[in-house]
């Protein structure tokens, strides 16, 4: 049984492109053998993914998007069913796979939650960075009103020691 993940490799789409690679990698991290078959450069996977793909499983579109996994001819899932696979720790199961023996799910996925976490927190940096450039000009404005204030009790207090002399 081979394992096939329909991708496409001249995709513009940066959340497309994470997810094919989430996909590669957890295989590769499970040693399980897989092909590759790009619909960008050929119109025949292209055609077979679409007409592969179970009506139910299509978005309202009608054109699924990669990636789609398939065990030989039959429909696995896309990536929303393949991360739900990979979280209940049953991918051998979403893949129509037997697990190898002695295989504990978690010392699988450890080697490939770690390039996972490494991914996530590319992710959160960025997300800090664009926070950090919209909260800088938030803070600068709170400072301002602080230190005119100061100055503006100053002169209150005078005029109120004034006014007891």
């Amino acid at each position: 049984m081979v394992i096939k993940v329909f991708l496409a490799s001249s995709s513009g789409s940066t959340a497309i492109k994470k997810k094919q690679q989430d996909v590669l990698g957890f295989l590769e991290a499970l040693k399980i053998d897989y092909t590759q078959l790009d619909i960008a450069s050929n119109e025949e996977n292209r055609m077979w993914m679409r007409e592969n793909v179970p009506g139910e499983k299509k978005p309202t579109n009608g054109i699924p998007l990669p990636p789609q996994i398939f065990n030989e001819e039959s429909y696995c899932g896309d990536y929303e069913t393949f991360f739900e696979a990979k979280e209940d720790n049953s991918v051998y199961e979403f893949l129509g796979l037997t697990p190898p023996a002695g295989f504990k799910g978690e010392e699988g996925e450890e080697e490939f939650e770690r390039g996972e976490e490494d991914l996530l927190s590319e992710e959160e940096e960025e997300l800090r960075h664009i926070e950090e450039e919209t909260e800088e000009p938030v803070v600068e404005e709170q400072e301002e009103p602080v230190s005119e204030e100061e100055p503006q009790e100053e002169p209150v207090s005078e005029e109120g020691e004034e006014a007891e002399d």
